[in-house]
């Protein structure tokens, strides 16, 4: 399958996907802080690698990342990023304690890390929970894998599988958005990629044609 060749019905579907799965994912994200959140219209991307990291804010931008390999007949990589100060709210939020950080010092604080990874557990399972309903495909997250550092480096992870296979990546791209208004609030990033042997799959489930 060629990227660049996708017809407007296909990337609809993409679309769709991305926003059932973005939807089930604020419900989910409302509970766990116990505010409203929003998620907005997701875009369907097909860009170069390099493109990509300008996604995230270049590929030099700090950001704590959580990434799940898709297993099942679908599978792929989905990334939950958020920017250091946004992950620390969360976890303030999630423990109902203003002095948590995520770090002591120079050490990582296992109680906020544990607390992240836990969000992303609920997240991501929530979001590929209702990919499966919608698609009928079986799809189920992998351990939470958890680091902070350049979106360059935490990105390439996920890139490299798809490189052996094409230059592309189709990204469905999902923010997430505390609608409070507050200036520091939890916003996130999803980035949902799937491999590209699972676009076939995903459309045929969805009795759509599989363009060439």
């Amino acid at each position: 399958m060629k990227y660049e060749q996708l017809s407007l019905i296909q990337l609809d579907a993409l679309r769709e996907i991305g926003n059932i799965g973005a939807g089930n994912a604020a419900t989910s994200m409302s509970k766990l802080i116990q505010k409203k959140v929003d998620m907005e219209v997701p875009n369907i991307n097909i860009v170069a690698f390099d493109e990509v990291m300008e996604m995230v804010g270049g590929a030099e931008n700090l950001v704590v990342g959580i990434l799940f390999e898709i297993h099942g007949k679908a599978p792929g990589i989905v990334y939950l990023l958020f920017s250091l100060e946004e992950a620390e709210l969360l976890v303030k939020q999630m423990t109902n304690d203003n002095s948590m950080t995520l770090y002591n010092g120079e050490e990582p604080n296992s109680i906020a890390f544990s607390a992240l990874q836990e969000a992303g557990n609920i997240l991501a399972g929530s979001y590929l929970s209702a990919l499966s309903d919608f698609t009928n495909i079986n799809m189920q997250p992998s351990i939470p894998h958890l680091s902070i550092d350049m979106a360059g480096a935490i990105l390439t992870v996920g890139l490299l599988p798809i490189s052996e296979f094409t230059d592309y990546a189709i990204i469905i791209n999902t923010k997430m958005n505390d609608v409070q208004g507050e200036h520091n609030g939890v916003n996130g990033q999803f980035l949902l990629l799937p491999s590209p042997e699972s676009f076939t799959k995903i459309f045929q489930a969805l009795g759509i044609q599989d363009d060439k």
